[in-house]
């Protein structure tokens, strides 16, 4: 999206303005008017018809709200439980308590960092062995005490490093998931940004699973798609739209359940009225979810993940001469 570079110019132009406005003895009323309405209608002519491609540059844009800012601007009282009891803690997947609308909620977010350090610290957003475990203790945590989860997804896929082969990396994702598969409370994902592969499955095995109007979740990103596919990086835009992962496709193929509006330009164009559209699905779906006995929850949610997945088997192959008879 080349043109974004002169949405942002005309938006700095519009603030320079206002702060000039402000200055007693300036009206610049009908300039900052006439700019606004140019950018509300660049805005719409950009945005309009997103390619898969447009939409996996915004599920990743550097401005867009992380973890920590959707845990700020919908719950209350985050407080965060650290370690996995086994090696240590991992900062790209934070587990912990909060409220929402005074309801007490078990959390369990991917944090990526916004500058070189804290992209080290939470190595990506990329989580790691001891990190699957500590979401393990997260979920076993709201079942003991009868707590809705809720996960927010937000990783290219787990930690590929040696240290987390040796940790045994696939074990500990597959006792996540066992954890969230048979987690008695009701349980909501929400993908807020990329979802990738078993780092967001991990997490987001739930009842209910949501997805930002921007967001993206797939098996694997479109660059690596495109180096196994194709051994170029440079198809990753084919990937993209292979893959349909974006969340307009899933909710298609019956993958996601609903998907919570962003505004026009994607979600850090306005944090604010993302969250608020984010708090009210998540409120919304809870109160469903809550409604329906613990029993008819499990049997649904194991139908769900029973039934996802179409193939198609193929006739069996008629030989085009017949054999000759045996005598």
């Amino acid at each position: 999206m080349s043109d974004e570079r002169t949405l942002d110019l005309l938006e700095t132009k519009i603030e320079e303005l206002r702060q000039l406005n402000a200055v007693e003895g300036i009206d610049l009323s009908k300039e900052i008017a006439k700019l606004e309405e140019k950018l509300q209608h660049l805005r719409q002519k950009l945005y309009a018809n997103l390619n898969d491609w447009e939409r996996v540059k915004l599920a990743r844009h550097p401005k867009r709200p992380y973890a920590l800012d959707y845990l700020e601007m919908v719950f209350e009282g985050f407080y965060e439980l650290r370690g996995d009891r086994v090696t240590g803690d991992d900062r790209a997947l934070l587990a912990g308590l909060a409220r929402l609308d005074g309801r007490p909620v078990v959390i369990l977010a991917q944090q990526k960092g916004r500058t070189t350090e804290e992209n080290k610290e939470r190595f990506f957003g990329m989580p790691r062995p001891q990190g699957f475990r500590k979401a393990r203790r997260a979920i076993e945590l709201a079942g003991r005490f009868g707590f809705p989860l809720i996960s927010l997804i937000d990783t290219p896929g787990a930690y590929p490093g040696l240290e987390a082969e040796e940790q045994n990396v696939g074990a500990t994702i597959a006792e996540s998931l066992q954890a969230m598969a048979g987690v008695r409370v009701p349980t909501v994902a929400v993908v807020i940004g990329e979802g990738g592969s078993g780092g967001a499955l991990a997490i987001g095995l739930a009842d209910c699973v949501l997805m930002l109007e921007n967001a993206i979740f797939s098996v694997i990103t479109p660059e690596g798609a495109a180096s196994i596919l194709w051994k170029d990086k440079d198809k990753a835009k084919d990937a993209a739209a292979a893959l349909q992962l974006t969340a307009d496709r899933l909710l298609g193929l019956g993958l996601v359940d609903g998907i919570v509006p962003e505004p026009l330009g994607g979600a850090h164009k306005d944090p604010i009225k993302t969250a608020s559209a984010l708090k009210d699905e998540l409120a919304r779906r809870l109160r469903e979810l809550e409604a329906t006995p613990a029993e008819e929850r499990a049997a649904r949610r194991y139908a769900r993940y029973r039934t996802i997945g179409r193939f198609h088997v193929a006739p069996p192959s008629v030989p085009e001469t017949p054999p000759e008879p045996r005598m």
